[in-house]
């Protein structure tokens, strides 16, 4: 896949899952889910492409989804079957920030 832009609008090739990218490390990044490569918004996705059993654990609405280094990070705008990875590496749901205790 080409260079990552923030604010870009990704979506599968093989389920209904639509992400926006919210950060991306600087170099060239393989960003696939459902085991096959995101494509633009407004792209066709290529014929015959099909969800990969070992990629099917699904994206949950609303959630960000980061790689290990925390420079990729991906915000579900539409969920699906498939499973978010960056070169092959599963992506994981970012958790929220704890807030400062009141005491």
């Amino acid at each position: 896949m080409a260079q990552l832009k923030p604010g870009s609008r990704l979506k599968s090739a093989v389920c209904d899952t639509e992400v926006m990218l919210i950060a991306a490390p600087g170099g060239d990044v393989d960003v696939t889910c459902g085991g096959a490569a995101l494509v633009g918004i407004a792209d066709e996705p290529p014929a015959g492409a099909t969800l990969a059993s070992d990629a099917a654990d699904g994206t949950q609405l609303g959630k960000r989804y980061i790689n290990e280094a925390g420079d990729l990070e991906l915000l579900v705008t539409k969920p699906g079957k498939g499973s978010l990875a960056s070169d092959g590496t599963p992506l994981t749901v970012k958790g929220a920030k704890p807030l400062p205790a009141s005491d």
